[in-house]
């Protein structure tokens, strides 16, 4: 049947996790509160020192800061998150995960060959085939999937080995 064999790499399993995390809305409102609500009272307080004060250098420099964490905060909280994701994962389950895997199409099930050893995951199990960017991802449960990024796909046809396991997760699934 059909085999593809690509390399799994850390920027792929980040690229996932930033994926899910820019279609949760919890998130997403948590950044928009970082980035708004924040540099909002540190102008307010800077109001109060120009109004009360008539301090204008004092206000200034809380203005520059409170734009200045507008601005910036969105980037570092996606190195955070970035930090976060990898630190899941001890030293063996990063050895186990990346590097080169092979998949096969088998009848019942779709066999995995990973630094990590053999995986067996029957068609019932999966739930679809997704191409998102440049990856094809094979989601077995909502936030965990088979990531194939189609940059380091080494052999195989990635189009025709996705078109067949999505058949076949219609079909057996």
């Amino acid at each position: 049947m059909f085999e593809i064999e690509y390399e799994f790499r850390e920027e792929d399993l980040v690229h996932f996790n930033e994926m899910r995390l820019k279609n949760d809305p919890e998130m997403q409102k948590n950044i928009r509160k970082s980035r708004l609500l924040v540099p909002g009272a540190m102008l307010l307080i800077g109001m109060f020192y120009y109004v009360y004060y008539a301090d204008m250098t004092t206000t200034a420099y809380i203005a520059i800061l409170a734009i200045g964490w507008g601005i910036v905060s969105p980037y570092v909280m996606k190195m955070d998150m970035r930090r976060q994701f990898l630190e899941k994962y001890t030293v063996e389950e990063k050895a186990g995960m990346f590097g080169m895997h092979t998949l096969k199409i088998e009848q019942d099930y779709l066999a995995e060959k990973s630094p990590g050893g053999k995986h067996k995951t029957y068609w019932k199990d999966m739930l679809r085939v997704d191409y998102i960017e440049k990856y094809v991802h094979i989601f077995i449960e909502l936030d965990s999937a088979i990531i194939i990024p189609v940059e380091t796909v080494k052999s195989g046809d990635l189009e025709k080995f996705a078109e067949q396991a999505e058949s076949m997760i219609e079909r057996l699934g």
